[in-house]
């Protein structure tokens, strides 16, 4: 693990150490889970960032339709196989 050291305003470093109290937990391993979920968060928005985008796209879409289209010729296929 390594060190990291870091400003913060006054007033966000009480409602830190606040919460920390509350919750019974160290000041840095309440910093890194609230760490970890914002970064998730992050990556989450991208994710829908770029579906949203890809919504938008026609040949994207195309693609999908495509897709939904074998597959859904192949569930006939075992249906009929069965």
């Amino acid at each position: 693990m390594t060190t990291f050291t870091s400003s913060l305003p006054d007033q966000l470093l009480q409602k830190l150490s606040e919460a920390a109290q509350r919750l019974n937990l160290p000041k840095n391993k309440l910093i890194e889970k609230a760490l970890e979920i914002y970064l998730d968060q992050l990556t989450r928005a991208e994710y829908v960032k770029s579906y949203c985008q890809a919504g938008q796209d026609e040949s994207i879409i195309l693609i999908a339709e495509e897709g939904m289209n074998e597959y859904m010729a192949q569930l006939n296929d075992e249906d009929e196989a069965r």
